[in-house]
């Protein structure tokens, strides 16, 4: 409590994380560690009026903190909040960015407010959904809606990169923890719940994306279909050497994009600043945005919240909007 309130104290841009690790103080004494994946960051204070650079969150795996049981899992896994309640004015309450450890994972837990979902970026992690439980290779993700329960359980020897985006149907965070760490469980072969795979031989090639030059690999890999709150989509792209996404904005529609890998520029409205692999660029309700790559190839995961469900179903709606 006394370390909380000095980080309160620091100028620091994360000022808020001091404020944050109170909460977590109290959300572990309730909720058994739930504070780490949940919302307890929710105080994080990147303001939509600071400068673009500022807005974009950067993961440094040396900043990422070490929690254990989380949501009564096994072992131990660090995190580090990239993106959260304050960076979009829609309802996203947080992007995490992290180590699952080996032998190592997060409980089984519910959620009725909001809907989360686990990605993995290297390695394979056992992902449960409703008590459901398959082996999955990275890069690969799994959402649970609002209303089920998740979990997920390295049961490998090396270290698992991974990430975890929540949108609610408010910014309040709910979880409820159902004290199983989906250790040594049956598993199914095939995945009785939805996954999300982000696989580059899936890609489709679009020429001249927004009136950008090139081509870019594009995908959706989840329509709005899959999800209950005004979660709208998640796309993966890669925009190629000697290509770049051009200017578009949407008036209902806001986006956080994750640089999986690469580098190169982003702008949104009139700023410009650079990204690289491991940053989280908000793009909020109205604001125009582009993209240009520098020395490698941009690799993106694009989560898209509508401003509210009846802007959600209108965007459905439109057949193009589905795939």
């Amino acid at each position: 409590m006394i370390r909380a309130m000095q980080l309160a104290r620091s100028p620091a841009r994360w000022i808020g994380v001091g404020l944050s690790l109170v909460g977590v103080v109290v959300c572990r004494v309730e909720t058994k560690a739930i504070a780490l994946v949940c919302g307890c960051y929710a105080l994080l204070v990147p303001a939509l009026a600071a400068p673009l650079a500022d807005r974009i969150g950067h993961y440094v795996p040396e900043k990422a903190q070490r929690f254990s049981a989380v949501h009564d899992g096994a072992g131990s896994m660090k995190i580090e909040p990239i993106m959260d309640d304050k960076s979009l004015s829609t309802k996203l309450l947080f992007w995490h960015r992290g180590v699952i450890e080996p032998y190592s994972g997060i409980g089984e837990h519910f959620h009725n407010r909001c809907e989360e979902m686990f990605v993995i970026l290297s390695g394979e992690a056992e992902f449960t959904i409703n008590g459901r439980t398959s082996l999955l290779k990275a890069p690969v993700g799994a959402p649970d809606r609002m209303g089920s329960a998740h979990g997920i359980y390295n049961p490998t020897n090396q270290p698992v990169e991974w990430m975890n985006i929540n949108v609610g149907i408010s910014k309040v965070y709910d979880a409820f923890d159902l004290g199983d760490a989906r250790v040594g469980v049956p598993k199914d072969a095939t995945p009785q719940f939805i996954t999300m795979k982000l696989d580059r031989a899936d890609l489709k090639p679009v020429s001249h994306m927004s009136g950008g030059a090139g081509i870019v690999l594009r995908r959706r890999v989840l329509g709005p279909a899959v999800f209950s709150t005004p979660w709208a989509y998640v796309d993966y792209l890669i925009v190629q050497r000697g290509a770049s996404i051009g200017r578009s904005k949407m008036v209902d529609i806001s986006e956080a994009y994750y640089v999986i890998s690469g580098d190169g520029s982003v702008t949104v409205e009139d700023e410009t600043a650079p990204i690289k692999t491991g940053d989280a660029i908000p793009v909020d309700l109205g604001q125009s945005k582009s993209f240009t790559i520098g020395n490698a190839p941009l690799e993106l995961m694009v989560v898209s919240i509508a401003r509210d469900i009846r802007a959600k179903d209108a965007f459905a709606a439109v057949a193009a909007n589905t795939n």
